[in-house]
């Protein structure tokens, strides 16, 4: 009996803890996690209240300030429809240099506008009406190495169907759309007509009206076709030749749209 008994007893303590002592385990484990998770916020308080601790020594803005600037900076910003990206900052940058063929210039003014009839002479008549003009852009370019400065407007139209109407329009009408001048000049007196040089050309869904003059504004005929020789003629040259290259200058951006 006394062995059968102890052979009991040990049996009975090689079993697995029951009742009060598996409540007592899952205590110990569960005050443990409990550290565990102390531990771990007080990690995370200790990371977020760090720059605040540096902000005070260094004046320099708070991590949550940092932090919410990132957020919203790094989201993506909503896509310009065609007409909110319709600027002269985005197709003829100010800091750019303008080159072709020799020719070289710097934007010397810009503007731009979504009513086309704002850009002409006369506000009260619009050349363009029913003709699709979504928009404008206009901007002087003035050379470099020669006294001549390009009026460019561009026009935008719904599509180059509406483009192609407009273009004869646009070319007859030439003279009734405003030049833009560079900062600081402005138009001749009354009754003058500065020496010019007009193109007029079809980009895609675009319109270019370029048109070149002196600084001084000159007055005189329109190049090409006169015959004249020396001063008059060199001068007429130079002149046709800035008109001819600004306006391939205004249609490159607008060539494979």
């Amino acid at each position: 009996m006394t062995i059968q008994r102890g052979a009991h007893a040990r049996a009975d303590d090689e079993q697995p803890p029951t009742g009060h002592r598996a409540v007592g385990e899952r205590r110990r484990l569960a005050l443990l996690w409990s550290v565990v998770a102390v531990l771990a916020v007080g990690g995370v308080w200790v990371v977020a209240t760090s720059p605040h601790q540096g902000e005070a020594a260094t004046g320099t803005p708070s991590g949550d300030k940092l932090q919410t600037t990132a957020v919203v900076a790094g989201q993506p910003a909503p896509p310009l429809t065609e007409s909110q990206s319709f600027v002269a900052e985005r197709y003829f940058p100010a800091q750019r240099a303008y080159e072709y063929d020799g020719y070289r210039a710097r934007r010397s003014a810009s503007r731009e506008g979504a009513d086309c009839a704002a850009v002409q002479q006369d506000k009260t008549r619009n050349v363009l009406a029913d003709l699709d003009c979504q928009g404008w852009i206009g901007v002087a370019l003035t050379r470099g190495d020669q006294p001549v400065i390009s009026s460019v407007t561009v026009l935008r139209f719904l599509d180059e169907g509406a483009a192609a109407k407009a273009l004869q329009t646009v070319r007859d009408k030439a003279a009734d759309f405003e030049f833009t001048y560079p900062d600081g000049l402005f138009a001749p007196a009354e009754g003058v007509e500065p020496m010019s040089a007009t193109r007029v050309e079809l980009v895609g869904h675009h319109i270019t009206l370029t048109v070149s003059r002196y600084l001084d504004q000159r007055a005189g005929d329109a190049p090409g076709g006169t015959g004249k020789t020396g001063e008059a003629g060199e001068a007429e040259e130079v002149l046709a030749f800035s008109n001819r290259s600004a306006a391939a200058v205004a249609g490159m951006p607008f060539m494979w749209m």
